[in-house]
């Protein structure tokens, strides 16, 4: 059962586990199914933020492994709506859990880097953290709610997700730096803020790892390079040789973001190489992908 399948990482899971013969694939989200193709799995409507539907629906199909991909992500609404995103974030983490208990089934949690304050990236699984913001915060509490509780789970962790997917409701960084380059519009880009961008698809391989091989524990899974946000924006540049002119570097304290973020994040990726098969694309790779999905 995928829950958010709906959203970036959520439609890169169903495309993916719709294709394996060895799985029975149940799709979620709040709402109407929003893919195209409805082959291949089944669909329910689901707000996990109710329990009893959680329950209910748990009891009536009794997934084996859930792919947690429901979650309020943008860092600056959290901030402004912190009930909101507690109650999606954190207390839908808990009904899901109990849900797990009541049927012995095995959870896959996404969480982020945005549980570290960004002082000593990029991290391991056991370093310690110290969410900046609310968003930050809401993660971490549903990170130890899992970790207190008596059900199978895994924790991935990942980094700033880009890809394309069907009805976007938003669009990711990679696209967007690519339009506002092609138009000449002057950018202001954070030059201080270091990531390691993860390509959807890169993601869902390693939800999808994690699931089959029912894996314990904290996994980072992310892209395996680390750069400045400037970096990545004149790395797009370079990849569609576009001009670079109207780019001025900005700090973050000049920046005003609502939410305090991270400075250094970007993840090690020894443990899940290791012990998951997970190798992520490059990026220039991932930009590749992703073009030829908006070419289509």
């Amino acid at each position: 059962m995928v829950t958010g399948s709906n959203g970036l990482l959520g439609q890169k899971l169903i495309h993916a586990l719709k294709e394996r013969a060895d799985v029975t694939l149940i799709a979620t989200a709040r709402g109407q199914n929003r893919l195209q193709s409805q082959i291949g799995y089944t669909y329910y409507s689901l707000d996990v933020c109710d329990e009893q539907q959680v329950l209910e629906l748990f009891l009536a199909v009794k997934p084996d492994v859930i792919i947690h991909a429901a979650a309020m992500t943008q860092v600056d609404d959290c901030e402004e709506h912190q009930e909101a995103c507690w109650n999606l974030n954190v207390s839908a983490v808990d009904y899901l859990i109990r849900s797990c208990e009541a049927i012995n089934a095995h959870m896959i949690h996404l969480s982020t880097d945005f549980i570290f304050d960004g002082a000593a990236g990029p991290y391991d699984e056991k370093a310690a953290a110290n969410p900046l913001s609310f968003y930050g915060k809401s993660k971490l509490a549903a990170e130890k709610l899992l970790i207190d509780s008596s059900i199978s789970y895994a924790i991935i962790r990942t980094v700033l997700v880009y890809g394309v997917a069907e009805d976007m409701s938003r669009s990711n960084i990679v696209l967007w730096a690519k339009s506002a380059l092609e138009k000449g519009q002057p950018l202001r880009i954070v030059a201080d803020q270091f990531r390691s961008p993860t390509l959807a698809e890169d993601l869902a391989a390693g939800c999808i790892l994690a699931a089959i091989n029912r894996a314990q524990g904290v996994f980072n899974i992310s892209g395996k390079d680390q750069m400045s946000v400037l970096e990545l924006v004149k790395r797009v540049a370079d990849y569609f040789k576009l001009p670079t002119d109207q780019i001025s570097e900005v700090s973050t304290d000049e920046l005003g973001q609502k939410a305090r973020r991270p400075k250094i994040t970007g993840f090690v990726l020894d443990k899940a190489r290791r012990e998951l098969g997970y190798e992520p694309r490059s990026f220039e790779e991932g930009i590749a992908l992703v073009m030829s999905q908006t070419a289509q």
